[in-house]
């Protein structure tokens, strides 16, 4: 059962997403905020990190870094409504430091969970 590792501080989104994800059989595990991600990153069960961008102790680019050296070949899905600035630059620069893919918020969770199963598609050796 793939693992996902969930970073969002919003409380009611994260429950939400949560509730998707194990209804698809995913295994979650989740964090409300970047510094609580990386103390309960297990690269052994997770194959994707989908993380806000904008959290308070840490924040999702931070997090993007910190798990791309413990485990490289990990899929990240950055999501963000981006606060005041708009979500454009914290996407990009997710994008730039290893995200396999971006959402704006509001997002369509069906996009997302479609995101996921190409990723780990794209893992799996033909």
């Amino acid at each position: 059962m793939p693992g996902i590792l969930l970073v969002e501080d919003d409380n009611d989104l994260r429950e939400m997403l949560k509730a998707s994800f194990i209804r698809r059989k995913y295994t979650v595990i989740e964090a409300e905020n970047g510094k609580d991600a990386i103390s309960h990153f297990k690269p052994l069960i997770t194959d994707i990190l989908v993380t806000d961008l904008i959290m308070p102790d840490e924040d999702g680019l931070k997090v993007i870094i910190k798990l791309k050296e413990l485990k490289p070949t990990l899929k990240i899905i950055a999501i963000s409504g981006g606060g005041k600035a708009g979500p454009g630059s914290y996407l990009n620069l997710a994008k730039a430091l290893g995200a396999d893919a971006i959402f704006s918020k509001p997002f369509s969770v069906n996009d997302l969970i479609s995101k996921i199963e190409e990723l780990l598609l794209t893992e799996q050796p033909v």
